[in-house]
């Protein structure tokens, strides 16, 4: 891997995590109990991620507020507008994958 210095690593990280959230406000098709009976984590974990940090840094951020810079918008606009109610299967999946939920999501 090329020579990075820390400062270029996390403006990478930083553009990598945008473009990542920019995706999934695109994508309002992929459900979270999808995004996380597949890969363990969804939108409501980056948002607890980021108010964690936010936190740690000593800056006051609520779940709604870092779930608007997530979503994009209120969260209960959003899931208005794009959540579906999940299946039987959805949720079954849910607690069998339980385990390999992302520590922060609160699921384990």
């Amino acid at each position: 891997m090329a020579d990075i210095d820390d400062q270029t690593r996390i403006e990478l990280e930083a553009a990598a995590f945008r473009g990542l959230v920019k995706h999934l406000q695109k994508r309002t098709d992929a459900q979270n109990i999808d995004i996380m009976n597949l890969a363990g984590f969804c939108r409501n974990c980056l948002s607890k991620w980021y108010m964690a940090e936010a936190e740690v840094r000593g800056i006051k951020i609520s779940y709604d507020e870092a779930r608007e810079v997530i979503y994009g918008m209120p969260y209960g606009e959003w899931k208005g507008q794009h959540q579906a109610k999940a299946s039987d299967e959805q949720m079954q999946k849910f607690e069998e994958t339980k385990p390999l939920h992302a520590d922060i999501s609160g699921h384990n």
